[in-house]
């Protein structure tokens, strides 16, 4: 870890509590912070359970392979979080869809939600948007029956990053609780509002007891990229330059000053950097394959110079805070944010929908589950 001291958090004030399964770097746990307490967490990456406990209270982590973990004894929670991993659902990734290895460790978390005593009453699952659309939506619709045999009724949202930070990461957030909870008609729409992309539309209007959820959009957001770049770095790879398309140079060429950022791509045989110029950074990947860093182009004073996109850079474009503690190396700072729920959309989801079904859930019980 850095040598910056930590401000390490502990949720202990919050008026719910969660089984966190999948966590991570701890930025969903950061992101809810005073609103549900992570009683248990676990996770199998060494690298990131260090940075998870180097930011948060760690007595409750748990570093093992979730195939070793038995549902009968962990502690009851109001909530459980399963942010499972995308790499068979994502486009960047191999697509082997639900059931491949990795992305098939979901069905190790319902195993484990099957074995517990008394399941908590709100489920949250948290993937990339391929999850909807991949297989022609059959991998999400056979976890929709998954869900609805353990007796829970369900719907999904999709929600961008880009709300809330200068980075475009869309994500699909499913929402689930017990069949028998009445949910507030504040949290429910009548069919597809902003929430909802195409194929979340097509997969509601086909499956039995999905929930339209609703929540007010977030107000505009405020902070830009130049806000969360750091200028003072040095430029040290101008030899990208000559990757970038011809109608990308004729773009910069009409301004003085810009910022841009951009991936490797390969086109008909070719390699270039595809920029982007709407002020907004690329979804973060983890540093796994040549494509996965991302560049940023700044020219300034008429200057053209680029560089990758810093650590620190990476963790705000994920709303961490900078007092947020990385790993020294970079690689295990990129992937501990490239690999993550975005904190201010953590927090959108608690505060906006979980918040609101705990206490129609639970009325005012507020004390720590046993």
């Amino acid at each position: 870890m850095a040598s910056q001291t930590a401000n390490r958090s502990s949720a202990s004030s919050a008026s719910w509590t969660m089984q966190e399964f999948f966590a991570g770097s701890g930025l969903v746990a950061h992101g809810l912070h005073g609103i549900f307490d992570p009683i248990w967490s676990n996770d199998i990456c060494d690298k990131k359970a260090a940075v998870y406990r180097a930011n948060l209270s760690d007595d409750h982590f748990v570093l093992d392979d979730i195939k070793n973990i038995n549902g009968a004894s962990l502690p009851q929670a109001h909530l459980s979080w399963a942010s499972f991993p995308c790499q068979d659902l994502s486009l960047a990734g191999s697509l082997g869809g639900i059931d491949a290895e990795r992305s098939g460790l979901v069905w190790e978390w319902l195993r484990i939600l099957g074995e517990m005593c008394e399941r908590p009453s709100i489920l949250l699952i948290e993937n990339v948007a391929g999850l909807l659309t991949a297989n022609k939506g059959r991998n999400y619709t056979k976890l929709h029956y998954a869900l609805l045999d353990l007796g829970y009724k369900s719907g999904a949202v999709l929600i961008d990053a880009v709300h809330f930070v200068p980075q475009s990461r869309p994500r699909v957030f499913i929402i689930a609780v017990k069949q028998e909870i009445q949910i507030p008609l504040e949290l429910q729409d009548f069919g597809a509002n902003w929430l909802h992309n195409k194929a979340a539309v097509k997969l509601g209007n086909s499956l039995p007891d999905w929930i339209w959820w609703f929540a007010e959009m977030p107000p505009k957001r405020i902070v830009r990229l130049v806000d969360v770049i750091d200028f003072s770095l040095p430029y040290d790879k101008d030899y990208v330059l000559e990757l970038i398309p011809p109608q990308h140079k004729k773009i910069i060429d009409g301004f003085d000053s810009i910022v841009a950022t951009g991936y490797r791509r390969t086109r008909n045989g070719k390699q270039c950097l595809e920029l982007r110029f709407d002020g907004v950074a690329g979804c973060l990947r983890t540093p796994e394959g040549g494509s996965s860093k991302q560049f940023l182009i700044v020219k300034r004073n008429r200057e053209l110079h680029a560089r990758a996109l810093s650590p620190r850079e990476a963790a705000r474009l994920m709303g961490a805070p900078d007092s947020f503690v990385l790993p020294e190396r970079g690689n295990d700072a990129y992937k501990a944010m490239g690999d993550a729920v975005a904190v201010p959309v953590a927090a959108f989801v608690g505060r906006e929908l979980l918040t609101k079904l705990a206490e129609a859930v639970y009325g005012d019980e507020r004390s720590r589950a046993s």
